[in-house]
Formats: structure tokens, sequence, C-alpha cells
């Protein structure tokens, strides 16, 4: 099966190359095709003709950027996903897997969130325009589905990392702004400063598991609602800190600064949906996967993304 797969050059498209699979995959980066112009992404479909899309493709960025540019992430991401799906659409691409968010789910529900809950409330402020966004992805997918009955379907990780992250101090999210972080502390023999108290809990997904994931949706997930994917467990922004720390061999102590933005409390996600189709689903474990994170970026570093921002 030929599989193009959008934001190819991301964080979770370039972890399928260390994925084996017998399918023909073609990743897609920003270079390639501009998503934001219904042209480009049509010529993109014309070009490779595929079987099935993984649309990854997306504006992201951690709590600062999805602050300052509300509108700006509300507006492309938008842009983007209407160009992908339609196009797909009208050059009857049979089977499409989006990946959301769970910054999609309100701000006020009961955990662990389920995905039933996705549209009963407005998402945190923090995520405003970019959950707003993935939400309209999924209403758009199944819509698609309804009416022109194509095999749409729409998938929620929690917080993913892994190698290639982008490392923007704009734009990162918590995992790789720390990892950056911290080298510029054991460069300049300062201690880091992280945002807010520490005490904000996450889930993390390590990037080739939701790869991973991802190809086994294509063939098999065929679910009118979305689909909950990622890793449970929470650990404290805190203790990740120090995890991130103690693995890169940094112990002079670190600094919170109270006056920043930390975003929402908590938000565990129910994985229970994607475990009762694939029992035993092993997860890479958090501590390995920051081993192999951190290692990437020692080794690539200062060629890494987002570094000249």
């Amino acid at each position: 099966m030929k599989i193009l797969v959008t934001g190819g050059t991301g964080i979770v498209g370039s972890a399928f190359n260390n994925i084996e699979t017998n399918h023909d995959l073609v990743l897609i980066g920003s270079r390639d095709y501009d998503l934001k112009q219904r042209w480009s992404t049509h010529s993109m479909l014309d070009d490779h003709k595929p079987d099935a899309v993984i649309h990854l493709a997306a504006r992201v960025g951690g709590v600062k950027g999805n602050s300052d540019y509300v509108a700006d992430f509300f507006h492309d991401n938008i842009m983007i996903n209407t160009n992908v799906l339609e196009a797909a659409k009208e050059y009857k691409v049979p089977k499409v897997v989006s990946l959301l968010s769970t910054c999609i789910y309100p701000d006020k529900v009961t955990y662990p969130l389920t995905e039933d809950q996705i549209h009963l409330g407005e998402p945190h402020k923090s995520n405003f325009g970019y959950a707003y966004a993935k939400r309209m992805l999924d209403a758009h997918s199944r819509a698609i589905r309804q009416q022109y009955g194509l095999n749409y379907v729409t998938v929620v990780p929690n917080n993913i990392y892994g190698p290639n992250d982008n490392f923007s101090k704009k734009y990162s999210h918590v995992i790789p702004a720390m990892i950056r972080n911290i080298h510029e502390a054991k460069t300049k023999n300062k201690a880091p400063i992280f945002w807010g108290t520490g005490r904000c809990l996450r889930e993390f997904t390590f990037s080739e598991d939701i790869a991973d994931i991802l190809l086994w949706c294509v063939e098999n997930y065929n679910g009118e609602s979305p689909m909950n994917i990622g890793n449970p467990g929470e650990i404290t922004i805190k203790d990740l800190a120090e995890t991130l720390m103690k693995t890169m061999k940094y112990d002079g102590g670190a600094m919170w600064d109270l006056s920043k933005p930390e975003g929402q409390h908590r938000k565990p996600s129910s994985n229970s949906k994607f475990v009762n189709l694939v029992k035993n689903y092993r997860y890479t474990d958090l501590r390995i996967g920051l081993e192999k994170t951190v290692d990437w970026f020692m080794q690539t570093y200062p060629n890494v993304r987002g570094m000249e921002v």
C-alpha cells in the first residue's frame, strides 16, 4: 500500500524511518508542498496518488506559541486540515488517518479523558485556537465519512516526544524546551529556569510508538469516533525536569519562574478503546525514550530544528 504522510519531516513523520513496514511510505515536508494552499495540496495528491493518507501536518507550539499566536494557529491549521481532507476526498483516497491532540478536550471534565467527552465544553484557554482547529478536523472527517462513505478516522495521542522535535524557544513543547534549557545551563554554568510551579501533570508517548500505532490504524481502525492512543501514566513537570537533568548529567539545581504560565493542571486520558483492540501493546518506557531523545539531541546539536529561533 502506498501511504502518503503529511508532516513527514516532523517529530512523528521522521519516526517512520525507524519503523519496519512493507508499505510504501511517502514522507511529505513543508518544503515539498504548501498545505495552506489548495492548489499545492491538490498537486501533492496528483503527484503521488496514494492509497491512504496519514495526516500529521500542523502548525504546533507550546504554551507560549499557542498563547501569542492564537488566531494564526487557528487559521493555519484550519486551512491545512481543510485542504488535505478535501483534496483526499476529491481524489477518492479511501483511507485517511488524522492525528488530533488531547488539548481538544474540554477544560472542565471528569478524568480520565474519554472519547465521548471531546465536544462537551470549551478547551483550555492556553490551546484555544489550535484545539478548535483540531476539533474541526474531527468533525470534517466524520462529515466526509457520513456523506461520501470514505473511511476517514481520527486518533488522539497525548504529549509526543522524541528525536527531531522542534527546539525553538517560541514554539517548543515541554520536553524539547527543557532539553535545550538544561544544555544551555550546562554550557553557561548557570541554573536552568523552568516555567510555572512544576506541579502540573502530563502523560508522554514516544514518537516511534505513535508512528507504529498509526500504521496499525491504516490497516485496522475503522471507527467513526476518535480513539485515544497515548501511553498512560502521569508524571509531574518537576519530576520530568529532574529525570532529564539526571539523564543529561546535570546536577546544578534548577529555578522555577512562578510568573510564567504552565497550562492545564492535568489531562490524563483513557486508552481503553485502543487496548481493547490491540492487546498488550508495549509502549516505550519514558526513561528509555528520554535517553534516546537526549542522545539524538547531543549528536545533532547545533543542527537541531528550531535552534535558530
